[in-house]
């Protein structure tokens, strides 16, 4: 591993590096720090989780000239949290330096922005839409930009701001540093890799498949009504640190999250419907452990960077392996093991086969839990609760009043009942959500055989829409029947 020290950062950030505990540099810091910091343009093939925003970052703070009270480093990212957290990120990196950093984000006031863009800050870490925004207002100056960096830009790309990021990048000074970092190297990332980059120098971390190796992943077949009774059993009986539970929907996520509450989970949602303030204050709560679960659609838990995640529950299985690699990455992280479990719909068996040729990794299938079973984990967590204070040995205040209780009942029947207070038992309260349609697999040309034969592909291009025969079908049936005749 390399030393942040090898890498000839200055002692300030050296400084700020070690205040945040960091002592050694990712793969990705390591290749991309030298880099950035002789001026080259970075291709950055990496995904959340890795480091990237201190490879980045620290060649960005490095080049700043602290007196100069304009904006000389510009982010660009996907959402709103991803433009917060990398903005509190490179104010750490910098705060040894004097560098302020600026987060700006749609659902902000735009006045209020304004206001805070006159202080002066170093470096502006913005969502594509807003920052447009304020360029044709211009009401932000990046006449001085010496750095410009794409974060997750694929992900960008998947929420229909390539076009939006092509005219930022028309717009920014040519004398310019760029970097680019991507999960995916899609033909548009590319693209703009070839047509705005200068020579750019690729670093490339693991790839995604390799990325789920300290990741059990596992599945249950379950029927869209049993499912929300499988999760709680499974919550019961694993007990997650922190678990991140994935719907498809933001209705779904509302729904779930009530549906928890209501059987006496610590859970909260998110997703892209609330305020920022609303969001905001559920993430806090969930990275101090005030909330245990966090229920989140795939946009709102982008560019999350929580560390102790011990569960993800795919409660909907995502439309693509990019995705569901993205979701269990949530866990699993920092040499830790973690836990990905999703619920599969019968019809949605192909899908499930399609994650696992993508990933390269079997996702074993585990039986349904029963209330029992989820009993059985409360009673077994309880069990180690009373096994942790009898090991204590600090009981001398409690040995007279349970020689008394002795004297009137048997030892199993106090244990029984010193358990049963102990053990938390799970309201059962009827919970119903919205159904969700299954997930079938695109029929392209390479997998069409695979799921069904060729007579019954020739048979569905006669049928409409509704699944009734076209009327293009409904008379060469009749001609047919004529021509026999």
């Amino acid at each position: 591993m390399t030393t942040f020290q090898e890498l000839q950062i200055s002692t300030p950030i050296l400084k700020a590096l070690d205040n945040m505990g960091f002592e050694e540099a990712t793969p990705i810091q390591a290749q991309t720090i030298p880099l950035g910091l002789k001026g080259e343009d970075v291709i950055g093939q990496a995904q959340t989780g890795t480091g990237k925003t201190a490879a980045f970052g620290i060649p960005m703070i490095e080049q700043i000239e602290k007196r100069q009270r304009k904006i000389q480093g510009l982010v660009v990212a996907p959402t709103r949290e991803l433009a917060i957290q990398v903005s509190e990120e490179i104010h750490r990196l910098g705060k040894f330096k004097g560098i302020r950093s600026l987060p700006i984000f749609g659902g902000q006031d735009m006045q209020r922005q304004i206001r805070s863009l006159k202080d002066g800050p170093h470096i502006v870490v913005a969502t594509p839409g807003r920052l447009l925004d304020h360029m044709r207002r211009k009401t932000i100056n990046i006449s001085e930009v010496r750095t410009i960096v794409l974060d997750e830009a694929d992900e960008m790309l998947n929420m229909g701001f390539i076009d939006d990021i092509r005219d930022i990048l028309k717009m920014v000074p040519e004398e310019r540093q760029t970097l680019l970092f991507s999960a995916t190297m899609p033909k548009e990332i590319r693209q703009i890799a070839a047509t705005m980059m200068k020579e750019p120098k690729e670093v490339k971390v693991k790839s995604k498949q390799m990325s789920v190796d300290n990741i059990d992943q596992k599945h249950l077949v379950v029927h869209e009504k049993q499912k929300f009774d499988a999760l709680t059993n499974l919550l019961d009986i694993h007990v997650p640190e922190l678990a991140i539970i994935f719907g498809r929907t933001k209705k779904r996520v509302d729904e779930l999250t009530d549906g928890l509450q209501a059987r006496g989970f610590r859970a909260e949602g998110i997703h892209g419907d609330l305020t920022q303030g609303k969001r905001m204050s559920v993430l806090n709560k969930f990275k101090s452990g005030r909330v245990d679960i966090l229920v989140a659609t795939d946009v709102a838990a982008r560019g999350l960077d929580i560390s102790n995640v011990s569960h993800v529950y795919n409660f909907d299985i995502p439309q693509d392996p990019e995705s569901y690699v993205h979701r269990i990455g949530r866990t699993g992280r920092a040499g830790k093991t973690g836990v990905a479990i999703s619920f599969i719909t019968p019809r949605e068996m192909p899908h499930l086969k399609l994650i696992e040729k993508v990933t390269n990794a079997r996702v074993e299938r585990i039986d349904l839990p029963s209330q029992a079973d989820a009993r059985r984990g409360q009673q077994n967590i309880a069990l180690k609760k009373l096994t942790r204070t009898i090991e204590k040995q600090d009981l001398n205040d409690y040995r007279e009043v349970a020689a008394d209780l002795l004297e009137d009942y048997d030892s199993v029947t106090i244990v029984a009942a010193a358990l049963k207070m102990m053990t938390k038992e799970r309201r059962q309260t009827p919970v119903t959500l919205s159904s969700v349609q299954p997930l079938s697999v695109k029929r392209n040309k390479d997998n069409r055989k695979n799921f069904r034969g060729k007579n019954d592909f020739n048979k569905k291009r006669h049928y409409g829409r509704k699944g009734k025969p076209s009327s293009s079908g409904r008379n060469r049936k009749f001609n047919n029947k004529r021509a026999s005749k």
